[in-house]
C-alpha cells in the first residue's frame, strides 16, 4: 500500500513540474512578444519621418522619357516612406500614353523602384491610333515609331480580330512572296487587303484564307494586257475571280496633257 501511494505521489509531483514548466514557457513567449511589439513601435516612432529620397526607373523604356515618369511619380506624396501609396504611384505611371504596365515597390531605407513595361506598336489603327502586340488599341505619339507600320482599319471593337486576321493572311501571302501592307474591315464586315505591289484584294465576309489562296494560285496564270497592271482582284465569288486593270503610262500622259 505504501509503495502504491509513493508512486502516486511521485507521478503527481512530475505533473506539477510539467505544468509549471509549460506555464513558465507560455509567460516567456508572451513577454517576448510584448517586448518585440514595443520595440517595433519605438522603431517606427523613431523612423516616422523617413522619406523617399531616391527614385529608380527600371525596364529601359524606349518611347517614354524618364523625366515624364519621374514627373508622374512626383504627383504622389513622397514625404513618408511608410505612408506612401504604391498603388497610387502605379496608377499615375500607367496613365502615361506609352506605358502598358508598371510595378512599384519600396526599398528600405529611402528608395522607390518603378519597373515600366511599354506598349510595343505593331500597327496603325484607323490612321490616328496604334495597336500593340496583343491587338489592344492605345493613343500615343513618338518620333521613334518603326518605319512602315501596317495600316489597319475597322469599326470600334474589331481591333483584335483585325490584327489576328492580318497576321494569318500576312503569313499565307509571305510564303508566296507577296507582302501584305494594309487591311480594312468594313461596317458590314467585308475584308479588303492591300499588297505592297499596289494590288487590292476584295475578299468579302467569309472564307478569307481560302479566297487569298485562290488569288495566289491564279496570279501566275493571269494574262496582262499590254501596259496594264492589276488594280483590284475581286474574290467575292464561290469560284473564280474578277480583275480590274490600270494603265499607269496612259494616266501619266493624260496628266501631262491636262497640265
Amino acid at each position: 500500500m505504501r509503495a502504491f501511494l509513493g508512486k502516486v505521489y511521485r507521478g503527481a509531483k512530475r505533473q506539477n513540474w510539467s505544468l509549471i514548466g509549460g506555464v513558465s514557457f507560455f509567460l516567456c513567449v508572451v513577454i517576448g512578444i510584448g517586448q518585440l511589439f514595443f520595440g517595433v513601435s519605438d522603431w517606427l516612432v523613431t523612423h516616422k519621418d523617413a522619406q523617399i529620397k531616391q527614385l529608380a526607373v527600371l525596364g529601359k523604356p524606349k518611347y517614354t522619357n524618364e523625366n515624364e515618369i519621374l514627373k508622374a511619380i512626383r504627383k504622389v506624396d513622397l514625404s513618408s516612406y511608410f505612408e506612401l501609396d504604391v498603388k497610387q504611384v502605379q496608377r499615375e505611371v500607367q496613365a502615361l500614353p506609352w506605358v502598358a504596365t508598371a510595378s512599384v515597390r519600396k526599398q528600405w531605407p529611402n528608395t522607390l523602384q518603378v519597373y515600366v513595361v511599354e506598349h510595343t506598336p505593331v500597327a496603325i489603327w484607323n490612321s490616328d491610333l496604334l495597336l500593340n502586340q496583343a491587338g489592344e488599341v492605345f493613343q500615343a505619339n513618338s518620333d521613334k515609331l518603326p518605319a512602315h507600320l501596317p495600316q489597319l482599319y475597322g469599326p470600334e471593337g474589331s481591333e483584335q480580330e483585325a490584327w489576328e486576321v492580318f497576321g494569318q493572311l500576312k503569313a499565307l501571302l509571305a510564303v508566296n512572296q507577296f507582302k501584305l501592307e494594309s487591311l480594312a474591315l468594313s461596317e458590314r464586315f467585308a475584308w479588303q487587303l492591300w499588297l505592297d505591289n499596289g494590288i487590292r484584294l476584295n475578299l468579302g465576309r467569309t472564307e478569307k484564307a481560302k479566297r487569298v489562296q485562290r488569288f495566289i494560285d491564279v496570279f501566275p496564270h493571269l494574262e496582262k494586257p499590254e501596259g496594264a497592271q492589276i488594280d483590284v482582284v475581286d474574290l467575292r465569288y464561290d469560284t473564280g475571280l474578277a480583275v480590274s486593270w490600270k494603265y499607269p503610262d496612259k494616266e501619266q500622259s493624260q496628266n501631262k496633257s491636262a497640265a
